[in-house]
């Protein structure tokens, strides 16, 4: 009975293409994520409540209900407190580390040094700085982006006490910086959070968990800030995304072609090496291939998928199963969400793992340093190993699952607003507005996250997203969410006859309809807005959908979810989300259970304070019903208001 029911735990995701891959490679020997899964069984419940402090050497310290206190006599609300707080941080880092990467780049241009990379969008260009009041009028565009680069460069490292961070000002509704500011969480810039909160987490410390809780949100807002910058930058220096059609899931490798798969999630790399790989077909047809196919797994991929229109490979669970293929001649890592387990997988076939950022090796791989002021030289190195690669394929191990399914990306905000545009010209947000207004929509919901086998992979993304379709609510999508959409094929228009209620069915037929001149194909049903640090661009959509009411917020119908809750990197944008307004909800349960008052402040006191909170759910069903009453809560109360400002010809409650 054990027996099978560990063969049952290991297929523990509805992707098509990975069961194959699982099922063919069983017994072989070679260790997956699902393999190791299973052999964790069971995981520490002090670790999962949150109830292990490790922050000393004291510990580690588990609250019993013989030890109800730390060695130092820290209780279970500090604890929970203070693991949260360095949660935050650790996603906070991650995206600003990605930030500081891109931002070096722009600095060697502003500098005047020679480089492979410059200003692809200067319209872009000039719509940040003018929302950060930098001037535009009369000056070049490099005038221009040297200001944006200082003004980047001073939000990670001011120090002045007194002046507060412009990006975020610059980016949320007013009523978002006075909550900010009255609950001392504006942030001044990002270095110095990060600092003055793991001091805050040191032994002997804060023990306060309120106090320690409004700490890890002003990291959070850190964490908005860094991301919304990466997002400005990376649209700057490689074009912001319009509308392309591609495809997804395992299907997409070819056995005739050097297959290169771009993993991690900075541009800066891929979008060098889809260019190299474009000018080296004839390279790897020397070689024997009929030329070079790139593809991506996690936030590279969708990079790459939006302004390129590269195929989504695989997200983050299946990495592993990716190279169990056969075909993938070169794995090419930069930054995040990268298992170390690759390796040894590929050491099982002839797939060369590039590890190419000082701060992300993996022993045993293949290493190029990746100097960005050589950066196609660098790039046409990778490919060249790739190339090489191919020749050593082994033709019996080659399996390439046939599931694949066409996808339609590349919805930056700006392309949102284009799209919507058709329909209400004069304020393309409004068409939205008043959809929700007529009660044709619901609301919009957010998808976004990462993967975890604590649920089946791909599951939950599926299981709610089609939920909410067919309840008529707009959906959008970032990160590996989105590759769980495009691999089972929900990013294309075939999937709104099939899942979208009428209502939805409706609108986006009328999208469709307006604007069937200008695209290439059809709308899908679930927008993607990119990598997992463009979810900005969508609370971006959030803040516009509040300007165009005159609410704050919380108001907002405007939900978001994380089926698949994974890295600190989700915890911190969850974070940032509750803050800033929006329900979010949380398939995995984060580590805070182990303390009811934090718990409480997550689930309930959030929503007093700040208008948003979390909901824990790892039922899909029940996550569903959960994210449809937060949506339909904030629709009434919405027309409530509304009614009572006509009545009494007063401004909209803007209070939630």
């Amino acid at each position: 009975m054990a027996e099978k029911k560990k063969e049952k735990d290991r297929n523990r995701t509805i992707d098509p293409a990975a069961l194959e891959v699982l099922a063919k490679t069983e017994g072989s020997g070679v260790e997956t994520a699902y393999d190791r899964y299973l052999n964790m069984q069971p995981q520490c419940n002090y670790g999962n409540t949150g109830i292990c402090c490790t922050i000393c050497i004291q510990g580690p310290c588990r609250i019993t209900k013989k030890a109800s206190k730390g060695i130092c006599g820290a209780a279970p609300y500090t604890i929970v407190a203070r693991n949260l707080v360095r949660h935050v941080l650790g996603g906070t880092s991650a995206h600003c580390d990605h930030g500081m990467h891109i931002m070096s780049v722009m600095r060697e241009i502003a500098d005047g040094h020679e480089s492979d990379y410059g200003i692809t969008d200067p319209a872009k260009l000039k719509r940040v700085a003018t929302q950060l009041d930098i001037a535009v009028e009369g000056r070049s565009d490099l005038e221009i982006f040297k200001d944006v680069v200082d003004l980047a460069e001073q939000e990670f490292s001011r120090l002045d006490k007194r002046t507060y961070s412009k990006w975020m000002q610059a980016t949320v509704v007013p009523e978002r910086v006075e909550k900010a500011m009255d609950c001392s969480i504006m942030p001044n810039s990002i270095h110095k959070t990060i600092a003055e909160s793991m001091a805050q987490t040191h032994m002997g410390m804060d023990a306060d968990p309120v106090n320690l809780v409004f700490q890890a949100l002003k990291a959070a807002l850190c964490d908005y800030i860094g991301m919304h910058i990466s997002t400005d930058l990376s649209d700057i220096l490689f074009g912001t995304p319009t509308p392309v059609v591609s495809e997804g899931n395992m299907g997409v490798l070819e056995e005739k072609m050097v297959n290169i798969a771009l993993h991690g999630h900075n541009p800066v790399l891929s979008e060098m090496i889809v260019k190299a790989a474009r000018e080296m077909q004839d390279e790897a047809k020397e070689a024997g291939a009929e030329g070079i196919k790139c593809m991506g797994i996690c936030c590279t991929g969708n990079e790459v998928l939006m302004r390129q229109g590269v195929p989504v490979l695989t997200n983050f669970l299946s990495q592993e199963l990716a190279i169990m293929t056969g075909a993938v001649d070169a794995m090419v890592v930069d930054v995040q969400c990268i298992m170390p387990g690759i390796q040894s997988v590929a050491e099982c076939y002839h797939t060369k793992i590039i590890t190419t950022i000082p701060n992300a090796k993996i022993p045993s791989s293949y290493y190029v340093d990746f100097d960005d002021t050589r950066a196609m030289e660098k790039a046409r190195e990778i490919v060249t190993v790739a190339i090489e690669a191919f020749k050593e394929r082994n033709p019996e191990k080659i399996n390439i699952p046939q599931e694949k399914h066409k996808i339609v990306a590349g919805f930056s905000l700006e392309a949102m607003e284009d799209i919507l545009g058709a329909l209400s010209p004069e304020s393309p947000i409004k068409a939205v507005t008043d959809a929700v207004d007529s009660g044709e929509l619901e609301g919009v919901c957010l998808f976004a996250g990462c993967n975890n086998l604590k649920v089946p992979h791909d599951d939950s993304h599926f299981t709610i997203a089609t939920e909410l379709a067919k309840n008529d609510v707009l959906l959008v999508s970032t990160g590996c969410a989105a590759g769980t959409f495009g691999k089972l094929g929900l990013l294309n228009g075939d999937a709104i006859e099939k899942y979208a209620g009428d209502g939805l069915k409706a609108f986006l037929k009328r999208l469709n309809d307006a604007n069937k001149d200008k695209l290439g194909d059809d709308l899908p049903l679930i927008f993607h807005m990119g990598s997992c640090v463009d979810n900005t661009r969508c609370y971006d959509f959030v803040t516009a959908l509040a300007k165009q009411w005159g609410v704050d917020t919380p108001k907002v119908p405007f939900v978001a979810s994380a089926p698949e809750a994974m890295s600190e990197k989700a915890v911190s944008i969850g974070s940032w989300c509750v803050t800033l307004g929006v329900p979010t909800h949380v398939g995995v349960i984060p580590p805070i259970p182990g303390s009811p008052l934090v718990d409480g402040i997550a689930l309930q006191i959030a929503q007093d304070v700040y208008g948003g909170y979390f909901m824990w759910e790892e039922d899909p069903m029940e996550a569903s019903k959960k994210l449809m009453d937060a949506l339909q809560e904030r629709t009434w109360k919405m027309k409530v208001h509304k009614m009572a400002a006509e009545k009494y010809e007063t401004e909209i409650s803007k209070t939630w």
